[in-house]
């Protein structure tokens, strides 16, 4: 495949995440690094929607450190349980807030992120290496479609880390 994202401009969001994904697939199932794996799959995503922030971190001993990402400077280590990122790491599961102003704990990376979306990078045994992180300068700008077609993101790029 090519690398250059083909998305309808004035598509849906579910329908250009329909698009987004067998390309992303297409730009990491020959490759065998998994961090060119993760930076592709992040400006895939960055790039076709535009939000404020897309990024990844990767479990190294007892913090997440930053990874792959497109946007602005980001906070370069977090602790486990710590920030939507932290938190989703602790639980294992996606973390979507709204407002992040009413997050308990929110670390504010940039001032200009109002709504978060946290899905964990899981391993083949089912333990988290990581997380893919997103954030919008809008309120409440992730949905159901976000949640769903980000996890199938998450879990194409963590099949590519076990391999």
């Amino acid at each position: 495949m090519a690398e250059e994202l083909i998305i309808p401009i004035f598509a849906s969001r579910e329908e250009k995440y329909q698009a987004l994904i067998p390309q992303i697939r297409g730009l990491i199932c020959n490759e065998k690094d998994f961090v060119a794996n993760a930076a592709n799959t992040v400006a895939a995503i960055h790039l076709t929607f535009g939000f404020l922030w897309t990024g990844c971190y990767f479990v190294k001993e007892d913090e997440l450190v930053l990874g792959p990402f497109q946007g602005p400077v980001a906070c370069t280590r977090i602790t486990k349980g710590k920030g939507v990122c932290g938190s989703a790491w602790l639980k294992n599961q996606t973390i979507c807030v709204p407002d992040v102003e009413t997050f308990p704990g929110h670390i504010a990376c940039s001032s200009l992120s109002k709504s978060e979306i946290v899905i964990p990078l899981r391993k083949k045994n089912g333990d988290v290496f990581g997380v893919l992180d997103v954030d919008s300068s809008a309120l409440n700008d992730f949905q159901h479609v976000d949640q769903n077609f980000l996890e199938q993101i998450a879990d194409l790029l963590s099949k590519r880390y076990d391999e």
